[in-house]
């Protein structure tokens, strides 16, 4: 899978991708990830990638000019299943669209910033919207990190046990049943009895139940659904 990622702040990005299992899946061959500073796209002689917007509207706006030409090589280069925009106002990003993203090939994540992007490349280069939450952000760089990371653990082979993506929160609609590690017990607070039995099918009864449990007390619109 290959992500190329448009930024007017690449320093923001760039430490991000360079560690951890984003640089394992990309030293694997598993992953493709690509920064691209779109100051290095503009035609304009200081390197400018905004202007003010018409109207008088306060802030300043991403111009179409240095994003066309960037997303244009791209696309002359190779296809692209979906080139997405980070925005407050697109649709909100979740696990299953995280999963739906994760079968994909290639994709372009065009990371917003100042006021936003001329409306123009959202009606005509864009093809998927997306938000990390109900809230504003200095930019969509840190949102595009997020979608690409939750995108990337996916992919097979990225994790070593490839059982622990699935068992992860909104994998199934629920949150996650708690976890626990040695010891199994530290200054009297006991891991319940039930994960030390080796009885599977009790524990997998539990866990369920768990989960269960936390996701009415902590989430229940998430069984709204069910």
């Amino acid at each position: 899978m290959r992500i190329d990622l448009l930024t007017v702040m690449p320093e923001m990005l760039e430490a991000f991708f360079g560690c951890s299992i984003l640089k394992r899946a990309q030293d694997k061959g598993l992953a493709e990830i690509k920064v691209h500073n779109l100051r290095d796209y503009t035609t304009s002689r200081h390197r400018k990638v905004d202007d003010y917007p018409f109207g008088g509207e306060a802030g300043m706006v991403m111009q179409i000019q240095p994003i066309d030409a960037c997303i244009s090589q791209l696309k002359s280069e190779r296809d692209y299943d979906e080139i997405i925009f980070m925005t407050p106002d697109g649709e909100t990003f979740n696990q299953p669209m995280a999963n739906t993203l994760s079968l994909l090939d290639n994709i372009i994540i065009l990371c917003g910033h100042y006021k936003g992007v001329d409306w123009r490349v959202r009606e005509h280069l864009i093809t998927k919207e997306i938000t990390i939450g109900d809230y504003v952000l200095t930019g969509g760089e840190l949102p595009g990190a997020v979608v690409a990371d939750a995108v990337v653990r996916l992919l097979p082979g990225v994790i070593g046990d490839e059982q622990s993506a699935l068992s992860d929160s909104f994998q199934d609609g629920l949150l996650a049943p708690p976890v626990y590690s040695r010891p199994a017990e530290y200054n009297g607070w006991r891991v319940p009895d039930i994960l030390l039995s080796g009885h599977e099918a009790k524990i997998a009864e539990w866990r369920y139940e768990q989960a269960l449990e936390r996701t009415r007390r902590l989430r229940p619109d998430l069984l709204d659904n069910k």
